[in-house]
């Protein structure tokens, strides 16, 4: 081996050594950073030469930079992201809307019918009493306000998930548009033998983000695209992405691609959370509300119009409640203002508070579909807590998964600073053994030159 051989042979070992000492550098610079990916130098051997007869080695030289990355763990996080995301979401909402029922307490609706018709227990007892009579409206007028607070409430609910639903559908275009832009650049890159570690890295917390908001499928293609798709819907790839709006199908929150496409399997993410509680869960709750009150309103209004009013001239076919739509239970206004038009009597006689008995019996009776009102209405409360017990625990079961493959993820993609300092040290020694050898080469020239 000729000095000027040992002289590239070093050379090219510098340059080796000095890149894996950037490699390095870079790694430990990112050790905090949590969407970063360890980078590894694969070393391999310079191609030899054939010379006179003898097969010379010409040192050492970079194979490929590599991502430290395993994409099972990475397929496994994004099926159980969006699941976690579903249910957490869910969860938050549910107990919103426990909130607003405030069941069970003294401000609840069960808590208010009841004290309804206790009410018209006591006027039983004293048809004439003018307290009891005031207390008969009042009552009604607190499960009236309560329902309607209800109603109303629920209302601006979904009216507030509708403008999250917006402002997460935004959220997911911005995605979109930031992975295709990454995805062309990677090609790009990755066309003329460059790597692009930290622009893979980019991409992949793009695609977390996404999976919050939705189930995804990605597909990588040999340039080194990644084409994702959502719920059925071609998305993104490395040339162009969809750019989402928001719509309804069959009556269902849902995202609509430019040409009308809807998804077909958008099953999971804080966008399916969002959808399922505005469309189905809401107004699920607040149908079996109606389906109560109104009961109760038509119940009360038959026995209450076959009644006869207080007073000298008493009237019958009064009915207690007006109507009762969109949450708002009327009571009617000519009772309001004189409680005499309460009807309790059975025969029109004043001291006659028969009727009253059996309003007051309309508490305990299965008067809707084999229950009482009461039953019938706890079984909304418990469908609305076995619905949050359910979110609250496929949410904490998905957490874990979750923590355990994170923690898989930083274990075998995440930057161990001993192991990188171990590195700088292995480099960093093999890079003055290349200058030693420089400086060897040197001399022996320089000896020979002193020799001519």
């Amino acid at each position: 081996m000729g000095i000027s051989r040992v002289f590239d042979l070093s050379r090219r070992s510098l340059a080796t050594y000095q890149r894996a000492l950037d490699v390095t550098s870079h790694n430990i610079a990112n050790a905090a950073n949590p969407n970063f990916t360890r980078q590894r130098i694969n070393f391999v051997a310079e191609k030899p030469e054939l010379q006179s007869g003898f097969v010379w080695g010409t040192g050492v030289k970079m194979d490929q930079l590599q991502r430290v990355r395993n994409t099972l763990a990475d397929t496994q996080l994004r099926s159980t992201m969006p699941r976690f995301y579903d249910n957490q979401s869910k969860s938050a909402m549910l107990g919103q809307i426990e909130a607003v029922l405030t069941e069970p307490s003294e401000l609840g609706v069960s808590t208010l019918m009841n004290s309804f018709f206790n009410s018209w227990s006591e006027l039983a007892v004293s048809p004439n009493s003018a307290p009891l009579r005031s207390d008969v409206i009042q009552t009604a007028q607190r499960l009236a306000t309560k329902v309607a607070n209800i109603h109303s409430e629920l209302d601006q609910m979904r009216s507030d998930i509708l403008n999250e639903y917006k402002t997460k559908v935004n959220a997911l275009n911005h995605h979109l548009k930031d992975l295709q832009s990454l995805n062309s650049q990677i090609v790009e890159f990755k066309a003329i033998g460059n790597s692009a570690g930290d622009l893979e890295d980019q991409r992949d917390a793009i695609i977390d983000e996404i999976s919050k908001l939705a189930n995804v499928n990605i597909q990588r293609d040999k340039a080194g695209s990644i084409n994702l798709s959502i719920g059925g819907i071609y998305a993104a790839d490395s040339s162009n992405y969809v750019e989402f709006q928001v719509g309804t199908k069959n009556g269902k929150l849902s995202i609509v691609a430019p040409d009308g496409t809807m998804p077909t399997s958008l099953n999971s993410g804080e966008l399916n959370a969002l959808s399922t509680v505005y469309t189905d869960k809401i107004p699920g709750y607040l149908e079996k509300l109606d389906v109560v009150i109104s009961k109760m309103m038509t119940e009360v209004n038959t026995l209450h119009s076959s009644a006869y009013t207080l007073g000298e001239n008493p009237l019958s076919g009064i009915n207690f409640f007006e109507d009762y739509s969109g949450g708002e239970l009327k009571i009617n206004s000519r009772i309001v203002n004189d409680p005499n038009m309460i009807a309790v009597s059975a025969d029109g006689s004043a001291g006659n508070g028969n009727i009253a008995v059996s309003l007051s019996e309309l508490g305990t009776k299965k008067i809707l579909n084999g229950t009482t009102l009461a039953e019938n209405y706890q079984s909304l409360i418990s469908e609305l807590g076995h619905d949050k017990i359910s979110a609250d625990e496929t949410a904490a079961s998905n957490e874990f998964v979750l923590q355990q493959l994170e923690a898989q993820k930083v274990s075998y993609s995440g930057v161990s600073i001993d192991e990188e300092m171990t590195n700088v040290i292995r480099f960093q020694r093999s890079y003055d053994a290349a200058a030693k050898l420089i400086k060897v080469a040197d001399e022996m020239l320089q000896t020979l030159i002193q020799m001519v």
